[in-house]
């Protein structure tokens, strides 16, 4: 995305909060009027005391008063200009994040595959900071340097024309060489952005994974990629700040040819008694006030390409193609069977490689089915499809007869228990966690759907029991018990249709025994689609699919398959081999 087309955007942003910018620009322009009219006033002071024994004291005193009045209403209007800019940049930094987080929650599962987690963070988080930053100071010093450069330059047109042509001869000198160097430091800012972003994600998964890091010595290869990182982290960031820091030297020197031009052509006109001493010094304060903007506006160009480049990430991650939406006349799954079938489906995550073909199943209402079959043969990725988390490229999926393109995401989903290996917990109490399906649920409901799954026993142990809180993915619990409250989760809500993936790996034997029952109590009359690895667990599935490749090479009861003495006779086998 390019700088113009950043720019744009943040414009539209801006557009939302007009009048705080409007009150902005006239307090700036009060600030400047004031501030540029203080130096007259000192000329007069000059004039007044310049010659000797002639000092029109009550004359200073009276403009010595104004000075105060002047400053007075300069510092009120400085600081209404600084409230109005405050809140313009964070609500506009507020609508970009709540942007950015809502395009997260209606992005589609492949771009959160695809993309590390730290990374879409640091757009999020650093990348929002960053642009708050340049926002900030070019709203506070751009307004107010543009408008002190024109408001100079009145004056200085107001008391002598010849002297002003001197300042505005030099001054496009001053535009170039920011113009020149913002070019620069825009693509260094960049580079440095998503730099920090990498960085971001490899410290974000090396402390989620701490212990794997540690178990497998992991310790030297992470610090080296670290290392790595953060070195053409620092190379970047050195080429972006030594681009940005000859900014303002630049635009010095020119300033200072400007200066010193405005008190060589200034003398010589007093001399000339072309002015007086104090209108030389009038000019002398205006020209440097003139040129101090200049020295302002090059440091907030350089912040401007910091943010601009923080930006684009950001609109970047905003513009995403999100998940295909539904469509308008959606249908709501109410009262469902549990009838679902597969025709002729085909998926996969990558084009070129095949993963599910032709894949066909009707499960009737209240089946158990179990998916079995080795690692990558398409077990989740059934599920996935189920759940709707990914669309089929081919065939389509129905529930109830109604394809599920058809309804609604929320409806299906709702209809749908699942239990996962990998546990998700959120910062928070025992009692949030568990409700999260059904935020108006009883305490006696809670409470005996945690008897069910067997986690009540544990949660009164607990300090608070179902008030304790717990830290993000858990916190201190174990990995049994975090896999006990999502299944008691589940349980709270009893939907007509249940999908246990791996759900008790994480429980120990004599746990899963009594967990076993519960499922089997809470799958009656419900449609049940369990993915196991321990073929033990699934011996009373009604159907049970083996999967290999993508595709369905056996189908039965437990006992068929084993009469059949074929691929799942030869896992159960290897599972109870002496």
């Amino acid at each position: 995305m390019g700088q113009k087309e950043t720019f744009i955007k943040v414009l539209r942003y801006i557009r939302k909060y007009w009048l705080y910018l409007a009150a902005s620009v006239i307090m700036a322009s009060v600030t400047v009027a004031l501030t540029l009219y203080f130096p007259i006033l000192t000329g007069r002071v000059i004039d007044l005391v310049v010659k000797p024994r002639q000092v029109d004291f009550s004359g200073v005193l009276r403009i010595l008063k104004q000075m105060v009045i002047v400053a007075l209403f300069t510092g009120a209007a400085q600081w209404i200009m600084n409230v109005c800019n405050n809140k313009m940049t964070y609500r506009i930094v507020q609508d970009i994040r709540n942007e950015a987080f809502c395009r997260i929650e209606i992005l589609p599962l492949k771009y959160i595959d695809g993309h590390s987690y730290g990374e879409v963070v640091s757009r999020v988080i650093a990348d929002v900071d960053q642009f708050a930053d340049g926002l900030l100071m070019g709203f506070t010093q751009f307004f107010t340097g543009v408008v002190t450069i024109l408001g100079t330059l009145g004056f200085m047109l107001s008391i002598n024309v010849a002297v002003t042509g001197v300042v505005v001869l030099v001054t496009p000198l001053s535009f170039f060489v920011a113009g020149f160097i913002a070019k620069k430091t825009f693509t260094m800012f960049h580079l440095q952005s998503e730099t920090r972003g990498e960085q971001t994600a490899l410290i974000e998964e090396m402390v989620g994974n701490q212990k794997v890091v540690q178990a497998f010595s992991h310790e030297d290869e992470a610090l080296a990629q670290f290392d790595e990182i953060n070195g053409r982290l620092g190379d970047c960031s050195l080429r972006a700040i030594f681009f940005s820091s000859i900014t303002n030297p630049s635009t010095r020197f020119v300033n200072n040819l400007v200066y010193a031009g405005v008190a060589v052509a200034g003398a010589l006109f007093a001399i000339r008694r072309g002015i007086s001493v104090g209108q030389l010094s009038c000019f002398l304060s205006y020209a440097n006030q003139y040129t101090k903007p200049f020295n302002e506006i090059s440091g907030v160009v350089t912040e401007l390409q910091n943010a601009l480049a923080c930006a684009a990430r950001i609109f970047a991650l905003i513009e995403e193609e999100p998940q295909v939406p539904e469509k308008e006349n959606a249908a709501v799954l109410t009262d469902v069977e549990g009838r679902v079938e597969l025709s002729h489906v085909d998926f996969s995550y990558v084009p070129d490689r095949k993963l599910i073909t032709d894949f066909n199943l009707a499960v009737q209402p209240g089946q158990r089915v179990a998916i079995v079959g080795p690692t990558g043969c398409g077990k989740t990725t059934v599920i996935n499809l189920l759940m709707r988390f990914y669309d089929v490229d081919r065939g389509n999926i129905c529930v109830d007869g109604a394809d599920i393109r058809e309804v609604t995401r929320k409806s299906l989903r709702e209809n749908y228990g699942m239990v996962l290996q990998e546990t998700w917990l959120r910062s928070g109490t025992i009692r949030e966690n568990i409700v999260m399906g059904r935020p108006d649920a009883t305490e006696e409901e809670v409470i005996a759907a945690a008897k069910a799954s067997h986690a009540h026993s544990f949660i009164k142990r607990l300090s608070k029991g179902y008030d304790t809180v717990i830290g993000e993915d858990g916190g201190s619990l174990s990995q049994g018990q975090k896999q006990l409250l999502c299944i008691t989760r589940v349980m709270l809500c009893l939907p007509p249709m249940l999908i246990l993936d791996e759900a008790t790996s994480s429980i120990d034997t004599r746990t899963e025994i009594r967990i076993q029952k519960a499922f089997a109590t809470m799958m009656q009359g419900r449609t049940s689609f369990i993915v196991a690895h321990r073929l033990s667990t699934i011996r009373e599935a009604d159907v049970i699919l083996v999967m290999k490749d993508g595709n369905i090479i056996e189908q039965g009861n437990h006992e068929t398959l084993l009469a059949k003495n074929g691929f799942y006779a030869k896992l159960y086998e290897s599972q109870f081999a002496s």
